[in-house]
C-alpha cells in the first residue's frame, strides 16, 4: 500500500495539470472562433449544444443509486447553473471579444480571492492578514497587465476586463453557495446537473436573441466548438475530480497554477498575443498571490 503512495500522488499531480491546461485553452478556442466572425451568443450556444449530451452522461453516471432530487435541490440546481455555468459562461465569452486570453486567464484567476470575500461579507469569516496581503499582490498584477493593454486596445480592453471579472464574481457565488448541496449530491453529480440546466439557458438565450439564420455559422467554427465542449469543458472537469481524489482539493489547485502560463503561453504561439515583461510581471504577481491565498494556514514547507 505504501509502495503505490507516490505512484497514486503522480497520477494525481499529471490528472491536475492535464486538466488545468485543458481548461487553459478555452480561452484560445473562442479567439480563434471569432476569427470568423461568429458572435458570444452563437458561439456559447454552440458549445453547450455539444456539450450537454456529456454533461447529461456526468449527471446519470453519478446519481446511479442515489436518491432522486427533492424540489429544493431541483431549484439550487437551477439557480447554481444559471449563476456558475451559463451567466459566467456568458460574461466570459463576451469579454473574450475585447482582451486578450492572456488577461482574461489572469482575471479568472482571482476567483479564489473573490470566495474569499463573498465568505467575508455573506457569512463573516475572518479574512487573515496574510490572504489580504496575498490578495493585494494577485490584483496588482491583473491591474500591471490590464493597464498595458488598456494603452494598446482603449475602452474596449476596460469592457472586456469588467465582464470578464464579473464573470469570475458570478462564478465565486456558485462556489459559495454550492457547499451544502456538493455534500448531498457530489460533486461530480452536481456539476452534471448544474451544467445541463446552463445548457438549457443557453440555447433559450440563442432562440430569444438570434434568429434561426444565425446558426448558419463557418463549418471551423463548428469543430472549434465541438473541442471547446469536450476538450475543454466537459474533460477537464473529469480530469480534476480524479485528480482530487488522489492528491486532495488542496494540491489540485495548487497545480492549477500551471493554467495562467499555458494560457500565455498558447496565446503567444496560436493568436500571436503580446509576451513581454508586463505580461510575465503580472502573471508572476497574480499567481504568487493566489498560491497564499489557497495555501492552508499554518504550513511551513
Amino acid at each position: 500500500m505504501v509502495q503505490g503512495q507516490p505512484h497514486k500522488a503522480s497520477a494525481g499531480l499529471i490528472l491536475a495539470a492535464t486538466g488545468a491546461i485543458a481548461f487553459s485553452g478555452k480561452a484560445i478556442i473562442v479567439k480563434l472562433a471569432y476569427r470568423h466572425g461568429v458572435d458570444a451568443i452563437t458561439l456559447l450556444m454552440y458549445r453547450m449544444l455539444f456539450a450537454l449530451p456529456m454533461f447529461l452522461l456526468m449527471a446519470w453516471w453519478a446519481g446511479r443509486g442515489k436518491a432522486a432530487l427533492t424540489g429544493r435541490d431541483g431549484l439550487g440546481v437551477i439557480g447554481l447553473g444559471f449563476s456558475g455555468y451559463y451567466l459566467s459562461s456568458f460574461l466570459d465569452f463576451w469579454g473574450l471579444e475585447f482582451i486578450s486570453a492572456s488577461l482574461e486567464r489572469l482575471i479568472l484567476y482571482l476567483n479564489p480571492t473573490l470566495v474569499l470575500v463573498l465568505g467575508w461579507f455573506l457569512f463573516k469569516k475572518r479574512i487573515s492578514t496574510r490572504q489580504g496581503m496575498a490578495m493585494a499582490i494577485s490584483y496588482s498584477g491583473v491591474l500591471l497587465v490590464f493597464g498595458h493593454e488598456v494603452s494598446l486596445a482603449g475602452t474596449h480592453a476596460a469592457l472586456g476586463a469588467f465582464l470578464v471579472f464579473s464573470s469570475a464574481f458570478t462564478y465565486a457565488v456558485y462556489l459559495t453557495y454550492s457547499g451544502q448541496m456538493v455534500q448531498r449530491l457530489g460533486s461530480l453529480r452536481l456539476a452534471g446537473l448544474a451544467s445541463s440546466a446552463a445548457c438549457f439557458f443557453c440555447l433559450l438565450q440563442f432562440a430569444l436573441l438570434r434568429p434561426w439564420a444565425a446558426a448558419q455559422v463557418a463549418e471551423p467554427v463548428l469543430w472549434l466548438s465541438l473541442l471547446n465542449a469536450t476538450a475543454c469543458t466537459a474533460l477537464p472537469v473529469l480530469l480534476v475530480m480524479m485528480a482530487i481524489e488522489r492528491i486532495g482539493p488542496g494540491l489540485t489547485a495548487q497545480t492549477g497554477m500551471i493554467g495562467p502560463m499555458s494560457t500565455i503561453l498558447m496565446g503567444v504561439l496560436i493568436l500571436d498575443e503580446p509576451f513581454n515583461v508586463w505580461v510575465i510581471a503580472g502573471t508572476a504577481l497574480v499567481v504568487s498571490g493566489v498560491f497564499f491565498v489557497t495555501r492552508p494556514a499554518g504550513r511551513s514547507n
